[in-house]
């Protein structure tokens, strides 16, 4: 039964693949940004019950931003978030819950946002994705931009963050929760993305609050969680 129930929802796919495999699916080498929404959209209506056990990345981000504006001194409604490739919200839930109410999401997947949408937690959401394209978004935007579960192979590139932290406030922060093993087996990530972010500290764009790699981030597999504060511009 328990087997029964972790049986692949995404047409196109052989019945019984079970839910981590179509996960890697989603990062399978090669794949394209156009596939990885297309791919994200034909499992949008099964993605929650799919992953929501078996995915640590909202809780792991939510404790960084949570480091930044504790409840006990921060009204947190008035920190204005961005949350790059939403999906369908695991991570909005999460910091609504937390009272991080004054959310945005992005995601490329129009199928992933109508989700999101119906859960009632962000103001606005918009289908882009998230690349070194300026998007339709002022400079100096947002508190902080969050990442979690957005990075992989197809996924967002190591030259987006320069648009993460054009939309920042300075003072404010990108936090980007990642597989760790993705530093390694991802072809733009490896060798090339700690690398990315340093540069862009050595430039005076950033600089990196903490690095920590984290246990059972997602299907048992590390996490590793950066937190960036952006710099004066």
């Amino acid at each position: 039964m328990a087997a029964d129930k972790e049986k692949n929802s995404i047409p196109n796919l052989d019945p019984g693949v079970h839910v981590s495999e179509i996960n890697n699916g989603a990062h399978r080498p090669g794949i394209s940004m156009a596939e990885v929404a297309d791919y994200y959209s034909k499992w949008a209506e099964q993605y929650d019950s799919d992953i929501k056990m078996r995915y640590l990345g909202p809780s792991y981000a939510y404790k960084a931003l949570a480091e930044e504006f504790p409840l006990s001194t921060t009204d947190r409604k008035n920190i204005s978030i961005l949350d790059v490739a939403c999906g369908t919200g695991l991570l909005g839930e999460k910091l609504y819950e937390e009272g991080f109410t004054n959310l945005d999401g992005l995601d490329p997947s129009e199928k992933m946002l109508d989700v999101a949408r119906a859960k009632n937690i962000y103001n606005t959401l918009y289908c882009e994705f998230m690349s070194d394209a300026k998007l339709p978004i002022d400079n100096d935007r947002y508190s902080c931009v969050m990442v979690s579960g957005g990075m992989g192979e197809g996924h967002i590139p190591c030259a987006a963050a320069a648009e993460m932290i054009r939309i920042v406030k300075p003072g404010g922060f990108v936090i980007i929760a990642m597989r760790e093993a993705y530093l390694s087996n991802v072809k733009d990530y490896d060798g090339k993305l700690d690398n990315h972010f340093l540069k862009l500290q050595d430039e005076g764009r950033w600089k990196m609050c903490s690095r920590t790699v984290v246990p059972k981030y997602s299907f048992d597999n590390n996490g590793v969680i950066y937190k960036f504060q952006v710099c004066s511009k």
